[in-house]
């Protein structure tokens, strides 16, 4: 009987439009009324995964940052997984050495150099996933990563590096070179206490190795008297493979890449189609009132 339901956000709870759909959100209450147990688990930071869900009011313990944060439904923080400073310095000098352009994650918040590639990278992304969306609609929803303070400018990541009040959670790179990309990949692997995934293909997600989403989910049901077979994991992206492996079902969006589906139990429709809602009912059918 599945207690713990554990949910990505971008690519399957959210729609193209960044939206959680009625139907997604009917679905998580009627889950949470019957006792079991909805955790968000998104590579986004508290803040930017915050945004979305408070304007829908949907209250649920949060995984954030690929499980270097994990936040309770009163979003105090219960635990943190970040990056040693000085692996955060070697992945930097990396980074660099490629031209990538990477965002820093922390505790205070999210980082960048540069606002205007914080913004067009976004506008890029989406873009590309999406042809046919309003490009001047998409620019004014990348620009709250700014105006909203989701995103802060900061002149030189030493600053962060350097400040013992922040605890580096993620280094996030962006680059449409697949064979930049793959080469940084390649030296990056070399790097010790370091888990690589990516939300998408033109992404890297660099985190501690203790900071993946499936250590975190174990870590939630563990001090929620849950045992990891009573526990569903909905994703469709490569961050979402920790989970997936761990979690007593684990199911794929619609929209996922074939891998992705290929090492799931079950494929659910896709994050236009509100294939989160159908997962959910799905499980409740042997949960009782």
């Amino acid at each position: 009987m599945i207690k713990c339901i554990a949910i990505d956000m971008d690519g399957t709870l959210l729609t193209a439009a960044q939206q959680i759909t009625p139907e997604n959100l009917e679905a998580i209450r009627r889950a949470q009324s019957k006792g079991v147990e909805v955790v968000i688990a998104t590579g986004r930071s508290y803040t930017e995964a915050s945004f979305v869900l408070d304007a829908e009011g949907l209250i649920c313990p949060m995984i954030c940052v690929n499980g270097a944060e994990i936040r309770s439904a009163n979003k105090e923080i219960v635990a943190t997984n970040s990056l040693e400073k000085s692996t955060a310095r070697k992945i930097t000098a990396i980074l660099d050495r490629y031209r990538l352009y990477f965002e820093v994650y922390t505790n205070k918040g999210t980082f960048t150099l540069d606002e205007e590639k914080a913004v067009s990278i976004m506008v890029d992304i989406y873009m590309s996933a999406n042809p046919e969306a309003d490009v001047n609609e998409v620019m004014k929803v990348a620009e709250k990563r700014i105006t909203k303070g989701l995103v802060h400018k900061v002149e030189s990541y030493d600053l962060l590096f350097n400040n013992d009040e922040h605890q580096i959670y993620k280094l996030l790179a962006f680059s449409f070179e697949q064979d930049i990309l793959s080469e940084a990949k390649r030296e990056l692997l070399k790097v010790e206490g370091l888990a690589i995934s990516s939300s998408g293909e033109e992404n890297l997600e660099l985190t501690s190795i203790n900071a993946q989403k499936g250590i975190a989910l174990e870590k939630f049901a563990q001090a929620n008297g849950i045992d990891m077979k009573d526990t569903m994991a909905i994703g469709d992206n490569y961050n979402d493979l920790s989970m997936f492996n761990l979690a007593g079902l684990s199911v794929a969006m619609g929209n996922a890449d074939e891998v992705i589906k290929a090492q799931c139990d079950k494929v659910t429709l896709t994050n236009e189609e509100s294939g989160v809602a159908k997962a959910i009912w799905d499980a409740l059918e042997g949960v009782e009132d």
